[in-house]
């Protein structure tokens, strides 16, 4: 779930190909709402509410005749085959929350799962990976070495108490 709901639209779109137009019922259409993100000091202080962010759910179903991965739906018995997907995805697209939603029903399904791992959850992890090591290169581009600044500018803290 926590690369469905990160993953972007065209990677999802892609990964799912086909099965993105599969017919579905929803059990709660697309619904923006907001939700209280918490945080703690230092990273390991005591909680607290650090503000609201947007987010979108929904949950649908996919109603099959046959459990969906079987090429012979002579070979399987006329029971139907329901499969429920849920998501929450940052932001109000109500487009994505429905792709994650559906992605994350078609993964319950065994015999679809080690398909949709090759081409939709292993793009993914390796697009929000390169995303996060572009952010870690840029965010240490503009790191600042505090004891080097101050061996830079020859003040340094240990000879203020020698008098020689």
């Amino acid at each position: 779930m926590a690369l469905l709901s990160r993953a972007p639209t065209a990677l999802l779109t892609q990964g799912l190909g086909s099965d993105a137009t599969l017919p579905f019922e929803w059990l709660r259409k697309p619904q923006v709402g907001l939700m209280m993100m918490q945080a703690r000091a230092g990273g390991t202080g005591e909680r607290f509410n650090f503000g609201e962010i947007t987010v979108t759910r929904c949950t649908l179903r996919l109603h099959t005749a046959a459990p969906l991965g079987t090429s012979n739906a002579s070979d399987v018995p006329e029971t139907p085959n329901t499969l429920v997907g849920v998501s929450y995805v940052l932001g109000r697209s109500q487009h994505l929350a429905q792709l994650a939603a559906l992605a994350d029903a078609l993964l319950q399904d065994d015999a679809r799962f080690a398909a949709l791992n090759d081409q939709l959850l292993k793009p993914i992890a390796h697009h929000l990976s390169v995303a996060k090591a572009k952010r870690h290169a840029q965010a240490q581009s503009s790191r600042v070495e505090f004891f080097t600044v101050s061996r830079e500018t020859g003040t340094d803290m240990s000879d203020e108490g020698d008098t020689e």
